[in-house]
């Protein structure tokens, strides 16, 4: 784990009021068009000169998997599109930044570069025309990546076929699409260099830390980010809010990271989904299914030996909950969640997780805990564990006061100890929710439900045919059309 040295500290407080400089002045850094120009423009090698033979196999094959092993088909694939394609959007506070189309076709993805301006973009975030990139590309962890493996994975996207997808990729308010702003954003931020190994641990160990802190940017999303979205290092992978999610805590604190988890777990995790503990939904879902369950033996121990190496983060002691709210969110869970958490909360391993001890249901931001409650949850199936288990959403049937008290006493029965969650950030999270997915049900329901017995109770907006198959999407609760 990097933590800021004193030098760097300083050279932040000395560049951070360049920030508010450039602000004002990005307005001159505009076209006669209104547009923002990029950084300035540097000469390029010829495109092309370097494209790979493609009867160099194992090159190929080694770049392919160093593809998995960064999870790049999740973040550049469109739902049902051509892999690599681009166009899906990665949300930050600054609004949406979508993904680049990576394949080799000419007009609109990787065609026109080279060796060289592949590395620079991983290495430095500029584009090949100079352009500089935003780190929803997480160039500041594909940095570490060495020349080698860098051109490994520029030779297994040039295999690919080309696929004609041309991706607006302008979607930031101004001044954010000032791209050149991001020069100092990565004065700030970016510490630019291949890994270094540490000769002071095993050679297992920096190959774990290198697929981490590298390839497999992990601390994009479990390590928190200030007011301009760079990472607080000293709090690294203690747990990161992005778009609608809480990447949780996955130091060694056993209350809230994964402390209490043996080197074995959490290489079951990593490759299955799901262990005694919980199992992987949402983004992380993603994360094993594409990526951790496809790594060979020897990385995924190699990664897991580094994670199980994390200093725990500090321990909090958190406000505690009214014994109002804990006795209605007791009577909630005994009606709608006991049948597969049991009463107890001991769930069911590795079909229903165990809320009893549960990391992710403590985290100081219940976020991810909450999406689950209204949007439901589904297990991606892997060649190990198949069978795709789900939650069924909840966002008809029940209302925020009654998500906020449930959520409560789950983050505090049986041991676990969380702060209370408030119904405004219910109420906040459905609403962003809503936005993203349109079948979404609002709350209160505009119309009351009929009472004709067609519908399992009075607070259900959902017909009886609804398929469970939806459980976990955006389509949770709505009628079956499979």
């Amino acid at each position: 784990m990097s933590i800021d040295s004193p030098s760097r500290q300083a050279r932040r407080r000395m560049v951070a009021p360049l920030a508010l400089m450039a602000l004002l002045g990005a307005w001159a850094m505009r076209d006669a068009a209104g547009q923002p120009s990029g950084s300035a423009q540097t000469v390029m090698p010829t495109p092309g000169t370097d494209r790979p033979d493609r009867g160099d196999d194992a090159r190929i094959a080694r770049g392919r998997y160093l593809a998995v092993a960064g999870d790049c088909v999740a973040c550049h694939t469109l739902s049902h599109a051509a892999p690599f394609s681009g166009g899906r959007a990665v949300q930050t506070p600054f609004g949406a930044v979508l993904s680049a189309n990576l394949t080799p076709d000419i007009a609109t993805g990787i065609g026109r570069y080279d060796g060289d301006t592949f590395y620079r973009a991983l290495h430095e975030g500029i584009d090949r025309e100079g352009r500089h990139l935003y780190p929803a590309f997480p160039y500041p962890s594909y940095t570490r990546l060495t020349r080698e493996d860098s051109d490994a994975i520029y030779a297994y996207l040039r295999s690919l076929k080309p696929v004609s997808h041309s991706v607006d990729r302008n979607q930031l308010r101004f001044p954010f699409n000032v791209r050149a702003l991001m020069g100092i954003w990565n004065m700030l931020f970016l510490d630019k260099g291949p890994y270094r190994p540490d000769p002071a641990r095993s050679p297992e160990w920096n190959r774990g830390a290198y697929l981490v802190q590298g390839l497999g940017h992990c601390e994009a999303c479990h390590t928190p980010r200030d007011a301009l979205g760079g990472p607080r290092r000293d709090e690294a992978f203690r747990g990161g809010r992005f778009a609608d999610w809480f990447a949780p805590d996955i130091t060694q604190n056993r209350r809230t990271g994964i402390g209490s988890w043996s080197r074995e777990q959490l290489m079951e995790f990593l490759r299955d989904g799901r262990n005694v503990h919980g199992g992987a939904s949402g983004e992380m879902a993603e994360v094993v299914s594409f990526s951790t369950s496809q790594l060979n033996d020897a990385d995924l121990a190699a990664v897991t030996g580094y994670i199980t190496t994390l200093a725990p983060s500090p321990d909090e002691a958190p406000q505690s909950a009214d014994k109002a709210t804990i006795a209605k969110g007791e009577a909630i869970w005994l009606d709608a969640c006991a049948a597969c958490h049991r009463d107890d909360g001991r769930g069911v391993p590795r079909m229903f997780p165990p809320m009893k001890g549960n990391a992710n249901a403590q985290q100081r931001d219940p976020t991810t805990m909450l999406h689950y409650i209204l949007a439901g949850a589904q297990h991606r199936p892997t060649d190990d564990a198949p069978t795709p288990f789900s939650m069924p959403a909840f966002a008809w049937k029940l209302d925020d006061t009654q998500i906020a008290a449930v959520a409560t006493y789950a983050r505090n029965s049986w041991g676990n100890v969380a702060a209370p969650v408030q119904a405004p950030d219910v109420t906040e999270l459905r609403r962003a929710l809503q936005k993203a997915h349109a079948a979404m049900p609002t709350w209160p329901p505009a119309e009351a439900p009929s009472a004709d017995l067609k519908r399992p109770g009075p607070s259900t907006l959902s017909s009886a045919e609804t398929d469970s198959r939806d459980n976990g999407t955006s389509r949770a609760g709505a009628e079956g059309t499979h």
